[in-house]
């Protein structure tokens, strides 16, 4: 890969998407032709919460690990300092908080102090995460987003992210810097948080929830599909400006999800599991819909239940912009994702016994 830069820079390297993106940055991408290999003599700088550098640092490579929180502006001004010509992957944010007000917190005044900082220090190009939230749930399910899609931000994630890509567009519009938005769906895949391993678990007791039919089609995105779509965002000239949906090739629906996954947990894993779901009406949804608007208007959050809000829902999304733009080509379908998500896990004595 050539970045167009010997220096990156990248807040939320210690997270789930943030890992893979480093591992791409240190080891290369080779299921990726226009990433490739990694960039010779690429400088890495990550900003990381105190507490989280191993997990920087079982990627390997050298990377220089800045501690510090986004809220802090000083922070961000420690993370860009001396960075001009720089690319910065601002992945760091937070999905399911302690309370509401940490998502435009995070979301938004932090990614507001570490843009401020990189304008300030003469970063080149800002490549920033945001999600499928700000335009919601697809209206009918035969829909799918696309870049022009209006925004329907779903509860106070969504609009935090929805205020946070408004603002990086004034930054792009000053003249200042580069910046690529990229929208990116649930996604899946090694490096996964604790709440990935109990999905997992639910599969294989018969606990996994499907609400209403499980027909209901989803966008996913693999990891290393992810890193790809977002390195290639930070090296394509033409992408400043541009917002990317990044995803799989195709959405999947849930019920395809969870066989998937309960296929490969007996047939590869040995793991034997009770063939059961637990089938909840659609009704179930919007009910935890209702509970959860009341719980975030008194500024809470509950995370079970604002999942579950989302779990017949259709969210669904065309990466062909990324594809005719960017060249963005994902290589890793559910199957065989959800094949190395498990092996990742079962390597490190994770998998549910």
């Amino acid at each position: 890969m050539n970045l167009g830069t010997d220096l990156v820079l990248m807040t939320g390297a210690a997270g789930w998407l943030g890992r893979a993106v480093l591992h791409a940055l240190v080891h290369g991408l080779p299921e990726s032709p226009l990433v490739g290999a990694a960039q010779p003599g690429l400088r890495i700088r990550v900003l990381v919460l105190p507490g989280e550098e191993q997990a920087v640092r079982e990627i390997g490579g050298d990377v220089e690990i800045v501690t510090g929180d986004l809220r802090n502006p000083r922070d961000g001004t420690r993370l860009c300092h001396g960075a001009g010509g720089a690319a910065l992957l601002h992945l760091a944010g937070i999905i399911h908080p302690g309370k509401v007000r940490d998502f435009y917190d995070v979301n938004l005044r932090g990614t507001l102090n570490v843009m401020s900082a990189a304008v300030e220090s003469g970063v080149r190009r800002a490549v920033v995460m945001s999600s499928n939230s700000p335009l919601g749930c697809n209206p009918h399910p035969d829909h799918v987003f696309d870049e022009d899609s209006p925004y329907n931000p779903y509860l106070n994630y969504g609009r935090s992210k929805m205020q946070m890509e408004q603002r990086v567009a004034e930054f792009q519009a000053g003249g200042r810097i580069e910046t690529v938005v990229i929208r990116a769906p649930w996604f899946y895949g090694p490096f996964q948080p604790p709440r990935q391993t109990l999905f997992f678990t639910m599969i294989r007791e018969g606990k996994a929830p499907i609400v209403g039919g499980g027909a209901n089609l989803r966008s996913m995105a693999y990891t290393d599909n992810l890193a790809q779509g977002i390195l290639l965002a930070a090296l394509t000239p033409q992408a400043a400006e541009r917002t990317y949906w990044i995803a799989d090739r195709r959405p999947y629906a849930m019920n395809e999800v969870v066989d998937t996954v309960e296929r490969l947990l007996e047939t590869e894993f040995g793991r034997p599991c009770a063939h059961k779901r637990l089938r909840l009406p659609g009704i179930a949804s919007e009910v935890a819909l209702l509970v959860d608007r009341g719980l975030q208007a008194a500024g809470l959050y509950q995370q079970k239940i604002h999942v579950l809000s989302e779990m017949n829902k259709t969210i669904a999304c065309s990466i062909a912009r990324a594809e005719r733009e960017l060249g963005y080509a994902p290589a890793v379908a559910l199957e065989e994702g959800m094949r190395r998500s498990l092996r990742w896990m079962d390597e490190r004595g994770m998998l549910p016994a």
